[in-house]
């Protein structure tokens, strides 16, 4: 081994480089000891020397070219990770020679990729020495005094100058490149952009400059500044967008540079779109150049039966030009784009070259999601007119054509179903019968599944018997394919749509049961090969979706044969390699396969649970990268990358991810199916499952996980409360913290609505006094965010790009704000449900948050929820609730005649509560609302849809004062128009309220209702009959048997029944005797 007598002077320079030229050579040795020898050596020089040997390797032209590449690595490494130990310790000379050292081996390099690695190494140098002065000003603001413009002056006039050096091109573009650097460090410093904004127009000739010459780096950092900073580029917008078309347009420069210029516009339409509306020439211009692109297909002989799809080529222009269109379409809005696109369209639909015509079908489907609310005004005329290209001469058109109608089918669904099922259906039918080309037929099957997946079932079943009859006779000859020349790509496609089927028509696919399953378990037996591992795992989900549709009874036939097959494939799982497509059809069955069974699914989870826990495990890479090192890791390795700004990213392999995904759903499938009879294995599960809360790379990991945790609790509750709480105790914390840190909305208000069911499950004392301190922190944090966020958008409205579609997006915003609002109170509820009143202390320091929600200047959805809470702690922390009073309980009577039906819903619900649960401190109050409660249910828009809600809690609340509080109100005098107002129907809660207390009045025999001689009784039975008829009450609720009671006694009495009888209806007749038979 080497080791380095630096201290021992002996050695001269010259032996020193020599051996580090042997350390560079051990750097990249295979031999694993060898190399980690030679990196603790390397380690250990002092940072001056490593400067000096890795710029004497890198300028030895004679030295062997990897340790030159090496050292140019390590050289750039050293000045980003190290350089503030490094560089300032340098003498000015040293720092001097460095610089000119640098640029003097560039004009020199003739080995292009060593040229580039040394640009690289200039970059980092000039990005650090703009940074340590950037630095500087940042950490001691005041470190130049009012010298600080001056400074900046100076590094701006460093740039412009750079920037404008044609003798050194590449010091050009490494200007160009720090100067974009330097302005998204700054993002958020608008005075310091605004000052810098004439850096633009170098940026701009240095991207033009660099693109002819083979580098896209600056064009690259044009893109970073269009996602990160777009504002930046407004003064400049329209020379920026005209350059960007210019060079997509440019068929001299690679795809690639190409793509990029596109990707400017197409980012800006995501980052500022509003911005981008105003340039409407440019995004006119901008769309034939996707369209064009499109157009840039291969012919390819073998195209039409090629049994193996390869995946999309993602660098090429047709593929790069959809998914741009598609991104444009949705950051910009039909309404800009559809009048743009229909026109270039409906030419290229009608050229006589196929690739013209393919590209405008696939343009079609790629806009529909953007284009949504404007194509679907003129649905009709563009189903009919892709429907002819079915009958296309050239298969790739028909392709696109089934792509079209599939992408529809999904994009419209389910109104496209609706509309045109009877067309789609027999079109995709008999594009199925393509015999000669396999990869259409394919592609028909594959719209066909994804129109029966959104196809309401009521439509589907008409065309039961032809579409059985279509797929069947399609499996049949492809089954002899398959045996005859091994071809399987139709077959997989068929049986999936076999599946989608059934799975929409689900007991209707009985009688066609006999007919597929014999083949289908066939296909499972005999399919083995490793080419055939697709067809067999989407057989296997085939299989289950019928179980499934069809039910126990006429799956048990099978149910025993499919296990032992399941079983067969799960024991030889060991030899199935991580990358079989089985293991996430096999896991999806198996959850399929435990609805079927219910509790006799239980004998099989140890076998299902191992293979289950492992692929629910799989641990993702994950990388932290530079810029450069991520170019080197290309992205078809299965890399994702998420930029964290200076130059980092961060780098996951997304590979295995979608099945970990799909077996955390399994196991909550399996928790909440076999409920106490997966208790054996819920210690292990929610040991994986709660440290995954922090698992950002995948959303629908998260939503599972999230959702796990009260089902686990139920799944463990027979254990007993000792176990039950320590399971808690692991969860708690992992919940509160992810409710304090996750980003994403959707994901949040899934974690926090677990967390409110699991404090529902668990009760009182589930939370310790840190648990409360944390949690009202978080709470109080997103209470106040909720506001911020209201302000902020109200500045957006502001903005000079404002208009229609950004009011849109704040629409969005707003909605997913209150949301969370929501998934607050849900929280609160839990809490006061199970705490009562000695959590009121605690609560005292959101108080003042939840009383601004209730302000009458606050929108709607704010008092509404802000109500709910204040229901809350009426209904369970009274008595001590009144000491609120005087906050919430003006607001509250006010909101009871409130325009909005859901702030009115929330105050008659408080009214009530304070009636039934609040003490006497409330009745004075109980008298005041009754008025108003009844103006509102007499108001003469009060049944209509969205005011019923509203108006049957009122009437509730009406019930409730007479009940609890029948001295605040003259009850004879209400109870005649009570009664006129039955029964509710639409608030299932509130109607068994009403009906226990009609019980109270009939059992009490009260003259009010009952009348004179009973005479009521037929009118109180009409009551009961349409409550029955809405379903307002629940068999199993108790009121159902007190309300039966009720008309037994009338049956006892003879004439009195015939008569109650003789005045309702036949459907009333029917829910009385539907009545009388449930309870």
């Amino acid at each position: 081994s080497l080791s380095f007598p630096f201290a021992a002077m002996a050695a001269t320079a010259e032996q020193e480089q020599q051996q580090f030229y042997l350390l560079l050579g051990n750097l990249l040795s295979p031999d694993n000891a060898v190399r980690k020898q030679a990196e603790e050596t390397y380690e250990n020089i002092p940072g001056q020397s490593k400067i000096t040997f890795l710029l004497q390797a890198i300028r030895n032209t004679a030295a062997a070219e990897e340790a030159r590449q090496m050292a140019a690595v390590l050289l750039r490494r050293l000045l980003s990770s190290a350089f503030e130990e490094v560089y300032p310790a340098l003498s000015p000379d040293d720092q001097t020679s460095i610089k000119s050292g640098l640029l003097l081996i560039i004009q020199l390099e003739t080995q292009s990729s060593m040229r580039k690695k040394i640009c690289d190494i200039v970059a980092e140098l000039a990005r650090n020495l703009i940074g340590t002065l950037y630095k500087l000003m940042l950490n001691f603001p005041g470190i130049f005094g009012n010298q600080q413009q001056h400074y900046l002056e100076v590094i701006k006039r460093m740039l412009v100058q750079c920037m404008q050096d044609q003798e050194h091109p590449s010091i050009k573009t490494l200007s160009a490149r720090a100067a974009a650097a330097f302005v998204l460090a700054n993002e958020h410093n608008l005075p310091l952009l605004k000052h810098f904004a004439d850096l633009l127009p170098g940026i701009l000739q240095a991207v033009n400059d660099s693109c002819y010459q083979n580098d896209d780096s600056v064009l690259k950092s044009l893109v970073e500044i269009a996602d990160s900073v777009p504002k930046y580029l407004r003064p400049h917008l329209e020379p920026t967008l005209q350059l960007s078309l210019k060079l997509c347009a440019d068929a001299s420069l690679s795809n690639m540079q190409r793509q990029l210029a596109l990707e400017v516009i197409v980012t800006l339409s995501e980052t500022a779109a509003a911005m981008l509306r105003r340039h409407t020439n440019i995004v006119a211009q901008a769309i034939p150049q996707m369209l064009a692109m499109m157009v840039d297909l291969e012919e390819d002989e073998d195209w039409a039966n090629a049994d193996e799809l390869e995946d999309d080529d993602f660098d090429s222009n047709a593929v790069a030009g959809e998914s741009a269109l598609d991104r444009m379409a949705c950051g910009l809005g039909g309404k800009l784009v559809l009048p743009m696109i229909k026109e270039h369209i409906m030419q290229m639909l009608q050229n006589p070259d196929w690739k013209y015509r393919h590209a405008g079908l696939m343009a079609l489907s790629a806009i529909g999601e953007g284009c949504h609310q404007q194509m679907e005004g003129i649905l009709n005329e563009i189903v009919n007119f892709v429907l002819l290209f079915l009958q296309d001469p050239h298969p790739r058109v028909r392709y696109a054509a089934c792509n079209a109608i599939g992408q529809m089918a999904t994009d419209f669904a389910p109104g496209f179903q609706k509309k045109f099922h009877e067309k789609v259906i027999a079109a995709l039918l008999q594009t199925m019968e393509d015999q000669g080309n396999q990869r259409v037929q394919a592609h028909a099957a594959a719209a066909l599944i994804n129109f029966t997946e959104d196809c309401p079932k009521s439509l589907l079943i008409p065309y039961l018997d032809n579409l059985v009859k279509h797929l069947h006779s399609t499996m049949v000859i492809k089954l002899q394919e398959l045996i005859q020349k091994g071809t399987k790509l139709v077959l997989e496609q068929v049986v999936t749509s076999i599946a989608s089927v059934a799975d929409t028509a689900e007991e209707k696919f009985v009688p066609y049961y006999d007919l597929f399953m014999p083949s289908l378990k066939h296909i499972v037996e005999n399919a083995v090969q490793k080419e055939l591992r697709l067809l067999r795992g989407k057989t296997i989900e085939c299989i289950s979706l019928i179980g499934l549709a069809v039910g126990k009874e006429k799956f048990m036939q099978d149910a025993s044969d499919v296990m032992q097959l399941l079983l067969k494939t799960q024991t030889d799982f060991s030899d199935l390699e991580d990358d079989d497509p089985q293991i996430s059809y096999m896991i999806s069955a198996w959850a399929r396969m435990c609805k079927i069974l219910g509790k006799e699914f239980q004998q099989y989870l140890p076998v299902v649970m191992g293979p289950l826990m492992k692929t629910a495990s799989i641990k993702p890479e994950v990388a932290l990268l530079d810029t450069q090192d991520m170019e080197n890791m290309s992205d078809d390795d299965g890399w994702e990358f998420v930029n964290l700004g200076d130059q980092q990213s961060f780098g996951i392999k997304t590979a295995g991810l979608e099945e970990k995904a799909t077996a955390c759903q399994m196991l909550v499938c399996y928790a909440k199916e076999l409920k106490e009879g997966f208790v054996e294995y819920t210690e292990q599960v929610v040991k994986l499952m709660v440290p995954l809360l922090k698992f950002y790379f995948h959303d629908d990991i998260l939503l599972t996980n999230s959702t796990s945790m009260p089902l686990l609790l139920e799944c463990a509750r027979v254990r007993g409360p000792e176990y039950l709480t320590q399971m808690w105790h692991f969860m708690c914390d992992a919940l509160i913290k992810a409710i304090g840190t996750e980003p994403d909305s959707d994901v949040l208000s899934e974690i926090m609505h677990s967390f409110a069911k699991c404090i529902e499950v668990m009760g009182d004392g589930c939370l310790n006094n840190e648990h409360f301190e944390e949690l009202g922190g978080i709470l109080k944090g997103k209470l106040e965010e909720h506001f911020k966020n209201q302000e902020l958008r109200q500045v957006k409205r502001q903005d000079e790009d404002y208009d229609e579609q950004v009011e849109e997006s704040l629409q969005d915003e707003d909605d997913s704000d209150v949301y969370i609002l929501t998934k607050v109170s849900d929280i609160l509820h839990s809490i006061f449900n199970s705490y009562k009143e000695k959590v009121l202390p605690w609560f005292e320091r959101l108080l003042p948050l939840i009383v601004n929600l209730i302000c009458p200047h606050r929108p709607w959805p704010d008092r509404q929820w802000g109500l709910c809470i204040f229901d809350d702690i009426v209904e369970h922390c009274s008595p001590s609730s009144f000491k609120y009073a005087e906050y919430f309980l003006r607001p509250m009577l006010q909101s009871v005649c409130d325009n909005s039906p859901e702030v009115r819903q929330a105050a008659a619900y408080g009214v009530g509560v304070m009636a039934q649960f609040g003490g006497d401190s409330y009745r004075p109050f109980c008298t005041e609302a009754l008025p108003l409660l009844v103006r509102v249910i007499q108001s003469p828009d009060a049944k209509t849809k969205e005011n019923v809600n509203a108006t049957e809690n009122c009437i509730s609340a009406v019930g409730k004062i007479m009940k609890f509080k029948p001295d605040c109100v003259n009850v004879e005098e209400v109870l005649p128009h009570w009664l006129s107002w039955l029964p509710l129907h639409e608030d299932k809660e509130e109607a068994v309220h009403t009906f226990n207390y009609l019980c109270d009045l009939i059992e009490s025999n009260n003259p009010v209702v009952l009348g004179p001689n009973n005479s009521n009784l037929p009118r109180i039975f009409g009551i009961i009959a349409d409550g029955e008829i809405h379903e307002a009450i629940k068999h199993e609720d108790p009121c159902t048997k007190r309300l039966a009671n009720v008309v037994r006694q009338v049956q006892a009495s003879g004439g009195l029944w015939t008569e109650c009888i003789s005045q309702l209806n036949a459907d009333q007749q029917a829910a009385i005797q539907e009545l009388l038979n449930s309870a």
